[in-house]
């Protein structure tokens, strides 16, 4: 017989198989929703019609959960991996402020879930260190017609359709269609500096380029429709105007969480919003990191194991972001970003420079900008 199984070497090689995220939920003793999150839901039977789930046998929320007559197995969309991660917790109160309605046995039908079922438990069988949950399925429907959250390698997605069968990105064609009303002014300021200019949307996660023009010397310019995860500290110019829910969003997706980088990136959110910009100083090595990160990250298919390697060469730079401006003083930029303003239905956008002179005067880097804060000023907004 073979030895016994790496632990490690098991979780890797499964991780490589993706599958859906589910919550299953009922109804706690006093009548409060009460949950798990799954990665383990399956079909099992159409005659008699049966799924099943498979919960760790120390799973405490389980336990509380086999105590109900009845569960209700809700599949989760892509957007609402938030939601995912707040019932995940064993703290109190996870249900705070989540939207459900009883199912026709009693349990908790999640709003904006894709799809429900709702079972009675058809046995529960003991299977290494999980059980085997048998559900008998009572009813069951289509909430939402959109794709399911995945979890594939340690962390949480979506699938991906084929391009000859995607469909546009609404948000990322107004995007672009909002960009062509500035596209001379972006022009204009592009060979005024000899630099290279850009247009962003923020869609969803990530910083998407709607529109470029080089008038520099520099070719730095990524194609257009090149994305990049907007993690802290990139991407503080989109959190100028957010809510607390939204900058707390932004923080978690640093890959140190910790009280120390959370309370850095927080201060130098507060700097890009009282001073209405950002800048990001050159240091070649770090971002030639953050280059490669991000390369390898769109070419493995945005694999969560590659977004945590950007997300460490993200973090690596909030050393280079938003130095002081000192009049006497010379500068070295990477590049200089400034929101755009945009009414409430549109995604959020900003204009960044780059290709930008070494050794710059801070006169001279506050003359670019002005000249960025310029044309966001010509953005219509009516």
């Amino acid at each position: 017989m073979s030895g016994p199984v790496d632990a490690a070497l098991f979780r890797e090689t499964l991780g490589h198989y993706p599958t859906g995220v589910a919550v299953v939920t009922t109804v706690a003793d006093g009548g409060a929703p009460d949950g798990m999150v799954v990665g383990t839901f399956s079909s099992v039977s159409l005659d008699p019609p049966l799924i099943a789930f498979f919960p760790a046998a120390d799973s405490r929320s389980f336990a509380r959960l086999r105590t109900a007559p009845a569960f209700c197995v809700n599949v989760l969309a892509s957007d609402q991996e938030p939601l995912c991660r707040q019932i995940a917790t064993s703290q109190e109160g996870k249900f705070d402020g989540v939207g459900w309605r009883p199912g026709p046995l009693g349990s908790p039908v999640l709003d904006g879930a894709v799809s429900w079922v709702e079972c009675t438990f058809e046995e529960v069988r003991e299977a290494g260190d999980h059980f085997i949950v048998l559900g008998r399925v009572h009813g069951l429907a289509v909430e939402r017609s959109t794709l399911p959250l995945l979890f594939f390698q340690g962390g949480y997605g979506r699938f991906s359709p084929g391009s000859f069968v995607a469909a546009p990105d609404p948000e990322l064609i107004q995007a672009a269609h909002l960009a062509e009303t500035i596209r001379a002014q972006v022009e204009e300021l592009s060979t005024e500096f000899s630099v290279t200019c850009s247009v962003l949307a923020k869609i969803r996660d990530d910083a998407v380029q709607v529109l470029a023009t080089n008038q520099g010397v520099a070719d730095d310019s990524p194609p257009l429709g090149h994305r990049q995860p907007v993690i802290p500290p990139m991407g503080a110019v989109f959190m100028t105007h957010a809510t607390s829910a939204e900058v707390d969003a932004w923080l978690r997706r640093a890959p140190d969480d910790d009280g120390e980088m959370r309370d850095l990136h927080r201060a130098l959110l507060n700097k890009v919003r009282a001073c209405g910009y950002s800048l990001l100083a050159t240091e070649p090595l770090l971002l030639e990191s953050h280059r490669a990160a991000l390369s390898a990250f769109e070419k493995s298919d945005r694999l969560p194991r590659q977004e945590r390697v950007v997300q460490q060469a993200t973090a690596k730079l909030a050393e280079l972001f938003c130095p002081d401006l000192v009049p006497g003083e010379s500068y070295d930029l990477a590049s200089i970003v400034v929101l755009l303003p945009t009414k409430a239905d549109l995604p959020q956008m900003a204009l960044r420079m780059t290709g930008l002179p070494g050794s710059a005067s801070a006169a001279q880097v506050e003359s670019w900008i002005e000249g960025l804060q310029r044309v966001a000023q010509s953005v219509p907004t009516a």
